[in-house]
């Protein structure tokens, strides 16, 4: 079993995405809490993920906007402190070279997550409703995606993310989506490079379709123009949104391409190997 995550389109009016803003900003605060309590104490008491998880409660009761929030969601923030600052002991461990990647303070969050509460799916499952009391309420789901034949149990987290074109409900749902292949009796050998995406050792090539350069002009285009605004004013703003949904578009053209290169390789051959070149450069 594995997580899939599922993606959604949220329609809603502007009182539901203020809403929406509002426990984006929730979140963020209690990560920052979290992390500023670890930074303050963390020399006296050990402190590890339940002793976070029991600090964000007492923000609950300290904070009447946290308490709006539903409690799991609360400890999923929390759960966001820790899981930065272990991520900075494993590589203190690890003596990973460079910056160890010391936990820093959000300032531009765009998600909240809830855990299974605080959330309750229409039976149509076109639409989901937030219970807690920050007052997003019912918001309409807009996508491809067929969660119709999965039920709500397999449904483990619910987040709602802010990006350039818009609000986005995701799904992470424990499911076995992996699909028995037939044997091909193919083998391949991949080198990733700069001229081509990759080479295989069958003398193929896949161009590397530089889907930035295509773009690069326009968004260069868009980018001086949001430095011809004053800083503040409404114009520089549209700016900035026309300028991050050309740059989202950007990655997604890449995200897509990678998969369906990933899918073709993998469903026409048995054994796929490629050249690691951390490890070439390593020595």
């Amino acid at each position: 079993m594995e997580l899939l995550v599922l993606e959604y389109k949220v329609k809603a009016n502007k009182i539901k995405l203020r809403a929406i803003e509002e426990a984006i900003r929730t979140t963020q605060f209690i990560r920052n809490k979290c992390l500023r309590y670890w930074m303050d104490t963390s020399k006296e008491n050990k402190i590890n993920r339940f002793a976070l998880s029991k600090y964000s409660t007492e923000l609950r009761n300290e904070f009447n906007f946290v308490k709006q929030l539903n409690s799991m969601a609360v400890q999923a923030s929390a759960e966001r402190a820790w899981a930065a600052i272990q991520r900075f002991f494993d590589n203190c461990k690890s003596n990973k070279p460079g910056k160890k990647g010391f936990p820093r303070f959000q300032h531009d969050n765009r998600s909240v997550e809830y855990k299974t509460s605080g959330w309750k799916l229409h039976p149509t499952k076109k639409r989901i409703t937030f219970t807690d009391k920050k007052g997003i309420g019912e918001l309409k789901l807009l996508g491809k995606w067929d969660i119709h034949t999965l039920g709500v149990k397999l449904i483990k987290r619910v987040r709602l993310v802010r990006r350039a074109d818009g609000y986005y409900c995701q799904f992470s749902v424990d499911f076995d989506h992996s699909k028995p292949l037939k044997p091909t009796g193919n083998q391949v050998g991949l080198d990733v490079g700069l001229e081509y995406f990759y080479s295989d050792s069958n003398g193929n090539h896949v161009d590397n379709p530089r889907f930035f350069r295509k773009a690069e002009i326009d968004i260069k285009r868009v980018q001086r123009r949001i430095y011809k605004h004053k800083k503040g004013s409404n114009r520089r703003s549209k700016s900035r949104k026309v300028y991050a949904r050309k740059q989202l578009r950007v990655s997604r053209q890449r995200t897509e391409f990678v998969k369906t290169e990933a899918l073709t390789l993998v469903q026409s051959n048995d054994l796929v190997a490629y050249v690691d070149a951390k490890r070439l450069a390593a020595g």
